[in-house]
């Protein structure tokens, strides 16, 4: 049992927790099952490891870069708020817990007993009608800290430590499990059997933009790729200069906002903001300070555009190897991958537009709790703005256009504020600066928190009967094609068309 722990320590240190080698891990081991030699799996390997690291520089230089700017404006005018971004939540949580006097320490246990249930209901996917296995490692970790605390918030010390893990690690998983599975049909559909699903923070916001998308559709209205600009609107085209003279005029407003005395007196240091750290990049008093925002601004654009290039190198590997696993080991199964891997389908612009209209409802709505005197301030956090946002403008174009990428981003950056402000209070972590902030965590995981609040175990029975329902719905309004859409898109299109 000893030898069994800790292979499970090692691999979830050196390869779980690290989705470029859990990714490459998965291509090398797929590739072998189709029967291709040693080296062109190792090839596959490589590629997919190296296409994974490029959109884990893209990713994190954006959060590393983009989020202290946002941050800073709490610490510029001494605001005491919740920070919404998974990193601010995940730090408010531990620390949380540690006030409580609750172990923090139990991450790697939750993660295998929740890896381990949603294995359980993709191989058993006939009763469960689970098809996907979510291999995001590091969204992973972050959910499992907020979690834990809801979790230690609702039980107290009415439960043993085993107990702890394993009723936790069975609801972490359920949802990993569940909620990938909703993405399926709306990821294959947008990618045209792309043959993975998501992975990530807004999972179930994700099937609902696919959902109503088109509702918000007009009635010429059409999709960004396909718009006809007049003049010199002609240029924004162009994924690279749209984005940056967009971000120029954003980043450029909150700079300006801040201010350059301030930013020349942090100069690079590092700043805590509500028990996180960030550092501002350096601005001397000497230095320019349009050609300082122009540093931001086209930075940003440079991250986006290294992001898109890590995806199709990935996603190309790992929708080819993944067969090899889905025909031998699990079949009918898809891996849930970062969200970002949907970023290199349709327009290139739809990560901007739903980025900015994900601020500019966040923006909203955060004025609407100042002038309604919410007892919980909210400061924007980038990882949600960005990717939540980003995503649903891409799914919600392909299905509605412009205008609903506009509107359904929109009103996303609107559900995050608030739902974050709810949550951050309801469940005390407006105390320790910070809520995951991600749309699944400002909505259903609300819900969640509540029932297993005030319901205890009962809560958390209701909360596992829900997620185990929603596969069996799902299958029930679409039996003929439900697992064909997961295995064989190809085939799957040809009997929908006949």
């Amino acid at each position: 049992m000893e030898f069994l722990f800790g292979f499970w320590q090692f691999f979830y240190s050196n390869i779980f927790t690290k989705p470029q080698y859990f990714v490459g891990l998965i291509v090398l081991v797929g590739y072998l099952l189709l029967g291709r030699k040693w080296y062109d799996a190792l090839a596959g390997f490589i590629k997919a490891v190296v296409g994974y690291m490029i959109l884990n520089v893209a990713a994190g230089g954006l959060v590393s870069n983009f989020r202290p700017v946002l941050a800073a404006l709490g610490d510029r005018f001494g605001l005491q708020a919740a920070v919404i971004d998974p990193y601010f939540g995940q730090a408010a949580a531990e620390a949380a817990l540690k006030q409580a006097g609750h172990a923090t320490g139990l991450t790697v246990q939750v993660l295998l007993v929740a890896f381990l249930t949603n294995l359980a209901l993709v191989i058993f996917r006939k009763l469960t009608k689970v098809r996907t296995v979510f291999i995001t490692g590091h969204i992973m970790v972050q959910q499992s800290a907020t979690a834990t605390w809801l979790m230690a918030l609702a039980l107290g010390d009415n439960v043993q430590q085993l107990q702890f893990v394993v009723l936790l690690g069975i609801v972490l998983g359920v949802y990993w499990a569940v909620a990938a599975n909703l993405t399926v049909e709306a990821t294959q559909e947008l990618t045209e059997g792309g043959g993975f699903a998501i992975g990530h923070q807004q999972m179930f916001g994700v099937w609902l933009v696919d959902k109503f998308a088109h509702k918000f559709s007009g009635k010429n209205d059409k999709k960004i790729e396909d718009l006809e600009l007049p003049g010199f609107l002609s240029i924004f085209k162009e994924s690279i200069v749209a984005t940056s003279i967009l971000m120029v005029v954003f980043f450029g407003a909150i700079l300006l906002v801040l201010g350059k005395d301030y930013l020349v007196s942090v100069n690079g240091q590092e700043i805590v903001v509500m028990a996180s750290k960030f550092k501002m990049a350096t601005l001397k008093e000497g230095d320019n300070f349009f050609f300082y925002i122009l540093q931001i601004a086209l930075t940003f654009t440079v991250y986006v555009q290294i992001l898109q290039l890590g995806v199709r190198l990935f996603v190309a590997e790992l929708s080819e190897a993944f067969q090899g696993i889905s025909n031998k080991l699990l079949p009918g199964s898809m891996p849930a991958v970062d969200c970002a891997a949907v970023y290199g389908f349709g327009s290139p612009n739809a990560v901007t537009i739903g980025f900015l209209f994900g601020v500019l409802g966040q923006v909203i709505a955060i004025l609407g709790l100042i002038v309604f005197k919410s007892p919980v301030l909210i400061i924007t956090g980038f990882v949600p703005v960005f990717f939540d946002n980003a995503t649903f403008a891409v799914y919600a174009n392909h299905k509605g256009g412009l205008r609903a990428a506009s509107i359904m981003s929109f009103l996303s950056g609107v559900i995050q504020v608030l739902g974050g402000a709810i949550a951050a209070g309801a469940f005390g972590l407006a105390a320790f600066g910070g809520w995951h902030g991600n749309f699944d965590w400002d909505t259903v995981w609300v819900g969640f928190g509540f029932l297993m609040q005030h319901f205890q175990y009962i809560g958390l029975g209701i909360v596992l009967v829900i997620l185990l329902a929603i596969p069996q719905l799902q299958y029930s309004r679409n039996k003929e094609h439900y697992f064909l859409i997961a295995e064989d898109y190809e085939t799957y299109l040809e009997n929908k068309q006949a």
